[in-house]
């Protein structure tokens, strides 16, 4: 029996069987023939095929179900050799067209030649029986395929780079895939394959590439400008902004940088553009998506449509039957959105964002309208279909979205050609709405369909490029009204006193402990965690009827003695304990076990789901769907998404994190019954009021602060809010020449 230790062990032997292979990601289970004995051997290997000789490198473990399983961290091939190694190759079926009666023919005319033979004269293959130029020729491409394949897994080893990227390689450039990479080791670095840039720069160099060779250069630039767009929000970086911090990354030339960013927009690869005196450099879909939305915002911020007869009608209707009243400035959103083609609703908690979302939709329903209810994240689009009584999906589910194989990139059904068949469209939480996703939904809208777009510009802004939905408001160019009256029976919450009390930059009243606002202070990160554990193990589910998967705790941090990392631990420890009967799996540093809370941390627009009762089912999970795990087994860890079930191969559970505890910003679009903060300890730029304040109106019922007073000042105080390079605003207040 192996010894389970943490040190890297080696074994060698003949592929004997495949038992799974995940033919996207190259994720594989399969049993080695070592000699003495067969070993279960698991990791990313892809295109092994039986017959194949291996050294593999990596550490037994343990799996819950399955026992003793080497996982496998480098792999090395070798083509199978000798008569006996090669037959069993040619016979397992990897190879398109050979099966056992053939792949006896091959050894008896050609003998351990048959490979090479394969590859580089197929033509002789037409001297077997039953073998035609045709088939020869569908042999010899789909051995060429693997060798290619082969060539750049083995490359890819040889330079410690994941073997996990062969396929998406594959897919985007095919046979050539490794002259590609080779010819210019940059491509490795794009959003498509997600390499490290210090990595792809280090084979670049290792390759022979110079340090001043422009092509190395010009990949400076471009990854520097793509990294401020998807990591810092930026559409645009100032040229000179963009140039300095290049000239850091390579330890290069500041003067040769403008020579070959000069260089890169006379190519079209780059945009150049004068925004408020500034330089401004964009990446051409950032500059397009940009461009596009101003363009058509402004053309329906133009437009002024006649009202329906018997206006005032309708709306008495309205208010009869949703039994309601409306205020001055709920009356003047439902009548606005009866007479614009675009219109903005913004406000804070407690101010009647709902009620005027009920009554537009109501109006569109009596004016005969086809209208569609959306929001960003799953959680935000299920809040949104119960506040108003009917379906909602997210924007992504609403355009259809998918990969396009040929591309590898994101890809939408619905588009100009292919518009929604909507007569209005109702969008909600638009500050998490980023420009590239505000474009696609503006290209599917019919030339005639109203948009209307609500939302809170003071919560935090989108993950992705722009500061979309403030851009909008401070443009002063589209239609807006804006709640401001407190209702008194939201007046009468704490949550919505402190909310705004936060975001005028007053310290929240922690000493009287409300109905559904308290304060427990701790200062010792250690007793902040234990009371969180026993918050949500024991006192809110046996005192107040609050079950522990309505409560969400939140951290501003990952790190830290009150961050993500350390309150998750604590609590699947209380919540989740193992089990005999709960299947697990080890990922990096967390074990996924069935019962455990989880978020979906990417969009993945190919992941395949299917509703729980099997009615439906569809593709795509997006960054900050939560679900539990219903099921951990060798080859799948089952999670439900609402209803929505999803099976993760073990490759894929990067693309999970555990959710017992989130950051506040994985929690915007969200609203939960109870939430519990953990407020003592972060960095500058996370301790803000904007956190502060969107954390609290997360909760619905119930919002608890465990920490430090000080911590909770120093958040008040710290309207720190990072600006972000967009042309929106100019655009469409009509500053930019065009």
């Amino acid at each position: 029996m192996p010894q389970l230790t943490e040190e890297q062990s080696t074994l060698e032997g003949t592929v004997s069987s495949i038992i799974f292979q995940n033919e996207e990601n190259g994720y594989t289970i399969l049993r080695l023939d070592a000699g003495e004995e067969e070993m279960t051997v698991v990791g990313s290997m892809p295109g092994v095929s039986p017959g194949e000789y291996l050294t593999v490198r990596g550490q037994w473990v343990r799996h819950a179900t399955y026992g003793t399983q080497f996982r496998a961290d480098v792999v090395e091939r070798r083509l199978p050799q000798g008569l006996k190694e090669i037959f069993h190759y040619l016979a397992s079926g990897a190879i398109k067209g050979i099966g056992k009666a053939t792949a006896r023919q091959l050894i008896e005319t050609f003998g351990e030649d048959a490979l090479r033979v394969i590859e580089e004269e197929p033509e002789k293959l037409t001297t077997l029986k039953g073998i035609s130029p045709k088939r020869a020729r569908t042999i010899s491409d789909a051995f060429r395929k693997q060798m290619g394949m082969r060539r750049l897994l083995e490359f890819l080893t040889e330079h410690q780079l994941p073997a996990e990227l062969s396929g998406p390689l594959y897919r985007a450039y095919g046979d050539v895939a490794l002259e590609v990479v080779r010819a210019n080791p940059y491509v490795l670095a794009s959003v498509e394959f997600g390499v490290e840039f210090s990595q792809a720069d280090a084979l670049a160099l290792s390759l022979g590439i110079a340090a001043d060779d422009p092509q190395r250069l010009e990949a400076g630039l471009l990854f520097e400008l793509s990294h401020n767009n998807w990591n810092n929000g930026h559409t645009f970086l100032p040229a000179q902004k963009l140039i300095s911090a290049t000239a850091q990354l390579l330890e290069a030339s500041g003067d040769l940088l403008e020579e070959r960013l000069e260089a890169l927009a006379n190519r079209g690869e780059l945009d150049r553009e004068t925004i408020a005196g500034q330089d401004a450099v964009y990446i051409p879909a950032l500059y397009e998506a940009e461009t596009y939305i101003a363009h058509r915002i402004g053309e329906m911020s133009q437009a002024e449509l006649l009202p329906p007869d018997g206006l005032d009608r309708i709306i008495a209707r309205i208010q009869r039957e949703q039994r309601i009243t409306y205020a001055p400035q709920q009356r003047q959103a439902v009548e606005m959105a009866a007479s614009r083609q675009v219109m903005l609703l913004t406000g804070g908690p407690g101010t009647g964002k709902t009620t005027c979302l009920r009554g537009v939709l109501a109006l569109f329903e009596a004016m005969g309208l086809d209208t569609a209810l959306a929001a960003p994240t799953g959680r935000a689009a299920k809040r949104l279909g119960e506040l108003c009584s009917t379906d909602a999906s997210t924007i992504h589910r609403l355009l259809e979205t998918g990969f396009d194989p040929s591309t590898g990139q994101l890809a939408f059904t619905h588009d100009q050609y292919d518009p929604l068949e909507v007569d209005a469209v109702i969008v909600d939480e638009v500050s998490m709405v980023d420009v590239p996703l505000m474009a696609a939904l503006l290209s599917a809208l019919r030339g005639d369909c109203r948009l209307v777009l609500v939302g809170d510009p003071d919560q935090l802004p989108s993950v992705g490029p722009g500061n979309l939905f403030s851009d909008l408001i401070r443009s002063g160019a589209v239609p807006m009204v804006r709640l401001t009256e407190i209702f008194r029976q939201a007046a009468q919450s704490a949550i919505v006193r402190n909310a705004h009390m936060v975001n005028a930059g007053e310290l929240p009243n922690l000493r009287q402990n409300d109905s559904d606002f308290f304060f427990l202070r701790r200062r010792d990160p250690q007793l902040a965690v234990e009371t969180i554990v026993d918050l949500c193990r024991r006192r809110l589910p046996e005192r107040m009827g609050i079950p522990a998967d309505q409560i969400q705790v939140l951290s501003p941090t990952r790190r830290r003695g009150t961050g993500t990392t350390v309150l998750n631990q604590a609590l699947q420890a209380a919540l989740n304990p193992p089990s005999e009967r709960k299947g697990e799996r080890r990922f990096g540093d967390w074990i996924f076990r069935a019962g455990d809370r989880v978020m979906q941390v990417k969009n993945n627009y190919d992941i395949l789901w299917r509703e729980e009762d099997g009615s439906a089912s569809g593709m795509g999970m997006f960054n900050g769907d939560i679900g539990v795990i219903q099921s951990v087994d060798k080859e799948s860890v089952v999670v439900d998404f609402d209803g929505k079930i999803v099976e993760y191969t073990p490759d894929m559970l990067g693309e999970l994190e555990p959710a017992f505890a989130v950051t506040v910003h994985k929690s915007q679009g969200s609203e939960y019954r109870a939430v519990i903060l953990a407020a003592l300890e972060g960095a500058p730029m996370l301790m803000t009021r904007g956190i502060l304040y969107t954390a609290i109106t997360r909760a619905k019922s119930l919002f608890i602060v465990v920490g430090d007073e000080s911590a909770v000042a120093q958040m008040v105080a710290n309207n720190r809010q990072t600006r972000r390079y967009s042309g929106l605003r100019a655009r469409l207040a009509g500053e930019i020449e065009t």
